[in-house]
C-alpha cells in the first residue's frame, strides 16, 4: 500500500514539473514574440499638431467647419507639412485637414481668392471635354513629380460626372485615376463664396469610397463661410473671377496660366495632381507601423 501510494506521489509530481515546464515556456515565447503595435493614427503623425473634436475648425478668417468628436483637425501650416511628407506639392493655400482618428481617409481644405465666380455655366457642363483637359493638365504636371522624384498618376475616367447644386452653390466631382499600378479616387467639392472658391478633396481608398462618402458629405455638412463671404452676399462692385465652372473642374487658374503662356507651370493649379496620390494612406500608415 505505501508502495502504491508512492507511486501515485512521484507521478503527480512529475506532472507538476511538467505542467510548471510549459508555463515558463509559454512565458518566455511570449516575451520573446514583441505585442501587436497599436493601429496608427493621424494623431502619431510627425510634428503635427492636432485639435481633436468636438471643436471647431478655424479655415483662416474665411470660413469654419465643425470638427466631430472622434475626428482631428490640423491647421494651414500642418496641413503642408502633411501633403509634404505623402510628397504632395503644396499650393500655398492649404487651410485645414480634417480626418477620422481612426480611419485612412482625409479631406484637405484650401481657399482661392479668385473672385466671385459666376454660375452661369451650370447647364452646359461637357464632361467629355472636361475629363480630357484634365488629362493633359495631369499628364503636364507629372514632369514636376519626375523631377522631384516622385510617382507620375494617370487619370483613366470620371467616378462622378460634374454635377452643380444650385441651392447651395457647390460643385463636385470625382476622377479616377491611378499610380504605381494602384487606383486612385479624388473626391472633389468647390464651395463657392463672395470672394473665391473653397476647394475640398476628399481623398480615400476606390474600394471604400462608397462606405465614407455620406461620412464625408455629412461632416462637411458643418462647413459655413464667415459672415460676408457666403456666396448670396454678394455686392456689385465686388472682384470677379476670370472663369466660371468649367475653369474650377479644369484646375481654376490653369484656363489662365494656358493663355499667359505658362502651361509648364499648370501643374501647381491641377488639384488632381496635388492632392491625388497612389495608396499615400496607406503608405503614411505602413511607415507608422513601422517605426
Amino acid at each position: 500500500m505505501k508502495k502504491r501510494s508512492l507511486i501515485i506521489l512521484i507521478v503527480v509530481c512529475i506532472c507538476a514539473l511538467i505542467a510548471v515546464g510549459q508555463n515558463n515556456r509559454k512565458k518566455q515565447k511570449a516575451q520573446a514574440e514583441p505585442s501587436p503595435s497599436p493601429s496608427p493614427t493621424w494623431e502619431s503623425l510627425g510634428d503635427v499638431k492636432f485639435q481633436k473634436g468636438p471643436t471647431l475648425g478655424e479655415l483662416g478668417t474665411t470660413a469654419k467647419v465643425k470638427v466631430p468628436d472622434g475626428f482631428v483637425f490640423a491647421g494651414g501650416n500642418d496641413t503642408r507639412l502633411i501633403m509634404e511628407t505623402m510628397q504632395n506639392p503644396t499650393s500655398g493655400r492649404e487651410l485645414g485637414f480634417l480626418a477620422p482618428a481612426g480611419e485612412d481617409w482625409f479631406a484637405v481644405f484650401e481657399f482661392d481668392e479668385v473672385g466671385y465666380v459666376k454660375d452661369d455655366e451650370k447647364g452646359s457642363l461637357d464632361a467629355e471635354a472636361l475629363l480630357n483637359s484634365i488629362k493633359e493638365g495631369t499628364e503636364e504636371s507629372n514632369k514636376e513629380r519626375v523631377r522631384r522624384g516622385w510617382s507620375t498618376l494617370h487619370v483613366v475616367g470620371w467616378e462622378t460626372p460634374p454635377r452643380y447644386d444650385e441651392g447651395t452653390h457647390n460643385l463636385e466631382w470625382a476622377v479616377r485615376a491611378e499610380s504605381e499600378g494602384k487606383p486612385i479616387v479624388n473626391y472633389n467639392t468647390r464651395l463657392l463664396g463672395r470672394g473665391g472658391v473653397m476647394e475640398v478633396t476628399l481623398v480615400t481608398d476606390p474600394s471604400t469610397l462608397a462606405e465614407t462618402l455620406p461620412k464625408f458629405k455629412t461632416m462637411l455638412a458643418g462647413f459655413d463661410f464667415s459672415t460676408g463671404q457666403r456666396y448670396s452676399e454678394f455686392r456689385p462692385g465686388d472682384k470677379m473671377a476670370a472663369y466660371g465652372l468649367t475653369g474650377l473642374i479644369v484646375g481654376g487658374g490653369a484656363a489662365v496660366l494656358a493663355k499667359s503662356g505658362a502651361f509648364k507651370w499648370i501643374w501647381k493649379a491641377l488639384v488632381a495632381a496635388a492632392v491625388a496620390i497612389g495608396g499615400i494612406v496607406k503608405r503614411i500608415f505602413s511607415r507608422e507601423k513601422t517605426a
